[in-house]
């Protein structure tokens, strides 16, 4: 049995917000992540930070375009938080020595994304701003804070509604009990789902089926967000082709050089994002190959540092003036419900960052507010921790007799999820997923807890997957209407 006060599983943005508030307060942490530390969406993540903080904008304007995007679906107190919250936390991460960019006059350079009405978004590095930002996170720990990689969280420990930890695996096969007073999920998204994705390759949905195995209430989980724009080359995609190249001057074309967002929705290429990924993946579904034409974007390899690497490395020239693209699972809006504070269903359990779901997203995320969510919501969590003292009573581990069944590869997972609950879905192919997924549950009713010593790591992951493609499955059926990032066709 090891102890640890407060414990953090994940080590994206979330996780390293709420361990580095903590830690100027002393307070001891463990952070314990499945692969290196900074393997993360968050290190990947090329947009920047929405915030109200130049001279123009207003925090309300921030609010107003969070709910449009979100179809307002989202919860409007939870909004609220996180956009008045969010000019003072990012100015005292700027003061703790985080840089971003800076235009000609030496002040913060505000860049455009898809369904703001203005120039809000701050970016560190260009196309950087994520590692910058996990990197300078990283920077403010202090020795109070321990970081354990490549150990896997396998379960969470609960009993009666009540978290006191978890048990992991790590790279060694060794297994390991942990008790904490604080349990936080910081596990991210379900990117690695689907087959084209702009996730970190540990992002399979494990926070999820933990949280649904524990007994949380889950929210939202039928709204994924597709980036419109991955580098795709012979349908293969190798990263993300931000969106602030459009805001930059970008503009999506078929083969033949015409705009295909043209008469489409008002802002054209900068609409919100389901709108743009269901537009690009119709000229695809028909053989279209879809471009970004970059020519008119000035110094694109100067702005775009990140973009361009990938590009080239690809054998793709952006001197060529364009890049091919199609969509990508991107950002999961639904979760672990959870408060602005972190708190779930589960006592003593806490979810921060992309696997919680507060409701400030709704239907569909507005760009750039993921980053934000992490370090202000982040913020808050510690926060009450630090005023909610708790002492969380262990308990002895029940054994578990239940042993998974054959599980089905990773590809096969993918190719089920983007056919039947992908970008675009039907209702009686939602019904044909479900009844797919229910041949793995281990006992034929549900994705029970099953026995840590009867699986691998890799075993476990698959089983999380099915767990989490289930769940996203049966959410997207019960809805019956199209909103947001949920678009059913008619058969």
């Amino acid at each position: 049995m090891e102890e640890a006060d407060i414990l953090v599983i994940g080590s994206g943005i979330g996780a390293l917000s709420v361990a580095g508030q903590l830690c100027k307060h002393k307070r001891k942490v463990t952070v314990i992540t499945k692969g290196l530390k900074k393997a993360c969406n968050s290190s990947l993540a090329q947009g920047g930070i929405s915030v109200a903080l130049s001279k123009e904008d207003d925090y309300h304007y921030h609010y107003e375009d969070t709910m449009a995007a979100g179809c307002n679906l989202n919860d409007p107190e939870a909004v609220m938080k996180l956009v008045s919250t969010a000019p003072g936390v990012i100015k005292e991460f700027i003061e703790s020595g985080m840089v971003f960019d800076k235009d000609e006059k030496g002040e913060l350079a505000f860049g455009r994304e898809a369904a703001h009405r203005l120039n809000r978004v701050i970016h560190a590095g260009g196309d950087k701003t994520g590692l910058r930002v996990v990197e300078q996170l990283i920077r403010n720990l202090t020795t109070d804070v321990t970081v354990k990689q490549n150990e896997m969280a396998l379960d969470l420990r609960v009993k009666d509604g009540k978290c006191c930890g978890v048990i992991t695996r790590d790279d060694k096969g060794e297994k390991h009990i942990y008790h904490a007073n604080y349990t936080i999920l910081a596990t991210g998204g379900i990117g690695q789902l689907y087959p084209s994705t702009s996730n970190d390759v540990t992002i399979t949905g494990d926070g999820l089926a933990m949280a649904y195995r524990a007994g949380a209430k889950l929210k939202n989980l039928e709204f994924i967000q597709f980036h419109p724009t991955m580098l795709t080359i012979d349908g293969n995609a190798y990263g993300l082709v931000s969106e602030a190249c459009r805001g930059a001057g970008g503009i999506l074309v078929n083969e033949k050089g015409e705009r295909i967002m043209e008469g489409v929705h008002p802002m054209k290429d900068l609409a919100p994002r389901d709108v743009v990924a269901r537009q690009v993946y119709a000229h695809t579904l028909k053989g279209e190959k879809i471009y970004l034409d970059i020519s008119a974007v000035k110094d694109f390899k100067k702005k775009f540092p990140t973009v361009t690497s990938i590009c080239e490395e690809h054998g793709v020239d952006p001197d060529d003036g364009k890049i091919p693209v199609a969509p990508g699972a991107h950002f999961h809006m639904g979760g672990v419900e959870a408060t602005t504070e972190g708190l779930t269903s589960v006592e003593g359990l806490y979810a921060v960052g992309e696997v919680a779901c507060t409701g400030v997203h709704g239907a569909n995320r507005l760009a750039s507010n993921s980053l934000l969510e992490g370090i202000v919501f982040g913020k808050l969590l510690a926060d009450y921790i630090l005023t909610h003292p708790k002492k969380t009573e262990n308990f002895p581990e029940e054994p578990i007799k239940t042993k998974l069944k054959s599980l089905p590869t990773k590809a096969e997972i993918r190719e089920k999820m983007m056919e039947f609950v992908g970008i675009v879905r039907h209702e009686k192919k939602m019904l044909d997923i479900l009844d797919w997924f229910k041949q793995y549950m281990p006992n034929g009713e549900d994705f029970t807890r099953i026995d840590p010593d009867s699986a691998t790591n890799e075993e476990t992951e698959l089983y999380n997957m099915v767990t989490a493609g289930y769940l996203i499955a049966k959410a997207a059926f019960s809805r019956k209407e199209s909103i947001g990032a949920h678009f059913i066709k008619e058969d």
